[in-house]
């Protein structure tokens, strides 16, 4: 099968140029001018530009929490996401007490195989080390998961101590596994909450009191310091708030392994926004929470500095309004009390208009670095470059086809995410796309629908590149 993209205006990481494009066989065989080929599928991309497929970096899709489970599966989570221009996902998933790495990843696979519609990889989560972990991070490459995840909150669910935290990465550093932390203390945030809950403190707004930044710079620094003790390459997720970015600047600046991811809704959603009377701000509640415009400009300088390389989701969905219909628990189980809501905010389909929006047109930074934070820079950390993250040759052929001028207001009313609400409602972006195509596949045409469910592959990844 050939597909020929003509009369496009190729972007990249690096460059911007006019040209077609060559698919053939999945991949992308030929990039130059006035191509031609027998017996293809022309696609006439005039006054469109051609981009990587998005790669979000840090998704939770049908993931059990606080006695419910995401309103995202693979299926209803990836497709949101192709009609959003992204093609590429990693996931988190998560040991289980008792089990191995290996076998955390397979549960993961079973929830995704005859679902995926996108292709995905996984990040593993070590929530039960045993004595054997350091065997069990040496066999994740061979598995094709060459990342995990280590929390430094959650205390009696997830969260690891430092002799934990320090062995890890020492046999991640020696496994050439990436190391991705969540950044708080969790021994704070439990005294607080337990302080709050017995105070009767237990309002949305209190969420915030519960979290706040200093211990978030507080995880990052210990975090960072670390990586420099081992050697081992640092990603620390979710970055919210200046004092932490210091933190990541700092270990960036002695020259250790360490890099920095946001998620789209830190630069839009904000501690006022939890502070609303009644139970509306239960929609914000995430961990660490959202913080505050001079925090989100921050941000937004942190990633046109390459402070930070990455700007993901944390896609986590739970209907407001949940439990009704036969829809699974949402927000509302948290109305006891700050510290039951289920935290998590939704935005895999949202998040290459709304930073590209927001980003290029408002001339934070310009459209190559764009590529960069939303395709190249992820593939290329989390080991999948060139095949993903890039257009040239050999690549996958995963395109998006983005119209500069078409306009489109985000609300849940036409979103395709399976959740009751929107983090950008009513929002208005200009710069959307029109087709996304996955290996060489038109998978969404001017939003019509086009995939086979159990079509997306899981991919195999590489040890990734410090960046």
């Amino acid at each position: 099968m050939k597909t020929l993209i003509k009369n496009g205006t190729v972007v990249t990481a690096g460059d911007t140029f006019k040209a077609d494009v060559l698919i053939e066989d999945e991949k992308i065989s030929l990039i130059g001018n006035a191509l031609s080929a027998d017996g293809a599928e022309v696609i006439d991309a005039s006054g469109l530009f051609l981009m990587p497929g998005g790669i979000d970096a840090h998704t939770h899709l049908d993931m059990p929490f606080g006695g419910t489970t995401t309103a995202d599966d693979f299926f209803t989570g990836q497709r949101a996401a192709a009609f959003g221009g992204t093609t590429t996902h990693v996931d988190f998933a998560l040991q289980q007490k008792g089990e191995t790495l290996i076998q955390g990843i397979d549960m993961w696979k079973k929830r995704a195989e005859g679902n995926a519609v996108i292709d995905y990889g996984f990040h593993i989560a070590i929530t039960d080390p045993g004595e054997d972990m350091v065997s069990q991070i040496e066999s994740l490459p061979a598995a094709g998961v060459t990342s995990i995840k280590l929390f430094l909150q959650y205390k009696g669910l997830f969260m690891v101590d430092d002799e934990t935290l320090l062995k890890a990465m020492q046999a991640a550093k020696k496994a050439g596994v990436l190391v991705m932390t969540h950044c708080e203390n969790g021994d704070v945030t439990d005294i607080i909450t337990k302080q709050l809950v017995s105070e009767g403190k237990t309002d949305v707004k209190y969420h915030l009191e519960a979290h706040p930044r200093e211990i978030e710079a507080d995880g990052t620094s210990k975090v960072v310091a670390f990586a420099g003790v081992t050697g081992c390459k640092l990603y620390v997720v979710h970055m919210t708030c200046k004092e932490a970015l210091h933190e990541l600047s700092l270990g960036r600046a002695a020259g250790y392994k360490v890099m920095g991811e946001t998620c789209t809704q830190y630069m839009f959603k904000f501690e006022d926004d939890m502070r609303v009377p009644g139970y509306e701000g239960a929609k914000w509640a995430c961990g660490p929470p959202v913080r505050t415009p001079k925090d989100a400009e921050y941000i937004w300088k942190s990633l046109t500095d390459t402070t930070l390389q990455f700007v993901a989701t944390d896609h986590c969905s739970f209907d407001f309004e949940g439990g009704k219909d036969g829809k699974k628990p949402g927000k509302e189980l948290g109305k006891e009390g700050f510290h039951k809501i289920p935290n998590g905010i939704p935005g895999i389909e949202d998040r290459m208009p709304v930073m590209y929006h927001n980003g290029v047109n408002k001339g934070r930074y310009d459209i190559n670095r764009f590529v960069a934070i939303t395709a190249t820079n992820p593939a290329k950390a989390l080991g999948m470059y060139p095949q993903k993250g890039t257009i040239s040759v050999g690549s996958d052929a995963d395109i998006v086809l983005w119209d500069l001028n078409k306009k489109h207001t985000i609300s849940a009313e036409t979103h395709h995410m399976n959740v009751d609400y929107n983090a950008y409602e009513g929002m208005e972006v200009k710069g959307w796309p029109v087709r996304t195509i996955l290996r060489g596949k038109s998978i969404v045409v001017n939003g019509e629908w086009k995939q086979e469910k159990g079509a997306g592959q899981f991919i195999k990844r590489h040890e990734g590149e410090f960046l």
